[in-house]
């Protein structure tokens, strides 16, 4: 059997040049388009099973809203090129879809959210690639910055067709996006738990993935916080080594990830992986040492990443594994194991 799906990669190009002012506009701007969409949201009242009302938000769609009011509303003291207004009408959308999304099961409250990251995506249109060099306009005929990635590692095994890219305070991402054919040799249903991915599948048996070097990164930098949280708060100074120590842990912890899904991508290459979808605040109870637990999990980071090397299916956590009934997935009593425990 064989399949076929899109898949992107992305690359990283470190800049030097000083893109603060441009990046805080486009946040501004990016900020306003939320500001705008959200003042037109209506809020309809729905009774649930149970007779509890609540209220359901609507995001006003209408073209003469978003491509007519919205567009000329931001376009208005926009002094770069005018097709950033429409990424960020895009930016903005999605934002809120991705709000809705998560309020319509309970994970965010009804706040408006805020843009805090200072970043601009840059449609096709946008830019250009000629002789390994990439031009991004910034103001029509008079602002360009320019790019040379003739020389750089990535571009010998970049496949597919130059996508979108991301423009940072000292980095700009370049994605590539290709049609991926290759045969699919059947699916792993994975068990995510604190110390363990376990996973099960027809042709290999049970597969367990050791996570407990993962699970020291995190507890290793939980005792060192916590020896210094009680003094840095008569000593200020002390907060700058707390920032130092949670960015460490984030590091190393995102370090372990990216080797752990690599491993897994090729060792199973071809498999789809189904994930249970797990909300971490439905996880949580009175206990401090249950919550601390369930918070130093990498589950969500872990299926982000591999979903960028491999297909992934999320399963819904309400639905037993051992009966899922249209997806095809099993998930019997463990009878033993093959283990994969050197990673990192």
């Amino acid at each position: 059997m064989s399949g076929r799906s899109y898949q992107v990669r992305a690359y990283n190009i470190r800049h030097r040049y000083n893109v603060n002012e441009f990046l805080e506009a486009y946040r501004r701007l990016l900020q306003k388009a939320v500001d705008e969409i959200w003042a037109g949201i209506r809020w309809m009242e729905k009774y649930g099973r149970k007779g509890g009302k609540r209220l359901i938000p609507i995001i006003p769609k209408d073209n003469n809203f978003k491509n007519h009011y919205l567009r000329s509303l931001l376009m208005e003291g926009w002094g770069y090129s005018k097709h950033y207004v429409d990424s960020a009408i895009k930016q903005a959308y999605s934002m809120l879809k991705s709000w809705r999304r998560s309020y319509l099961k309970g994970e965010r409250h009804r706040e408006k959210p805020v843009v805090k990251r200072r970043f601009v995506r840059i449609k096709e249109t946008l830019y250009s690639f000629k002789d390994g060099k990439i031009r991004v306009s910034i103001r029509p005929h008079e602002e360009y910055l320019e790019f040379d990635v003739s020389k750089a590692w990535f571009l010998s095994r970049a496949k597919g067709e130059l996508g979108e890219l991301i423009l940072g305070e000292k980095y700009l991402t370049v994605t590539f996006r290709f049609k991926a054919d290759e045969e699919v040799k059947g699916k792993i249903a994975w068990d995510c738990n604190e110390k363990s991915l376990d996973g099960f599948s027809p042709n290999t048996g049970w597969i367990r993935i050791d996570l407990t070097k993962l699970f020291h990164i995190h507890r290793v930098y939980e005792l060192k916080r916590g020896r210094l949280q009680q003094k840095a708060s008569k000593k200020p100074s002390l907060r700058k080594v707390l920032a130092k120590y949670s960015k460490r842990e984030g590091d190393r912890a995102k370090d372990f990830i990216h080797k752990l899904t690599t491993f897994i991508a090729g060792e199973f290459k071809g498999y789809t992986h189904g994930f249970e979808y797990l909300g971490k605040n439905g996880m949580l109870n009175g206990s401090k040492e249950h919550n601390r637990s369930i918070s130093k999990s990498d589950w969500k980071t872990i299926i982000t990443l591999i979903s960028y090397k491999s297909k992934v299916v999320l399963l819904n956590p309400k639905t037993p594994l051992e009966g899922a009934p249209d997806v095809g997935w099993l998930m019997p009593r463990r009878e033993h194991h093959i283990y994969a425990e050197n990673v990192g």
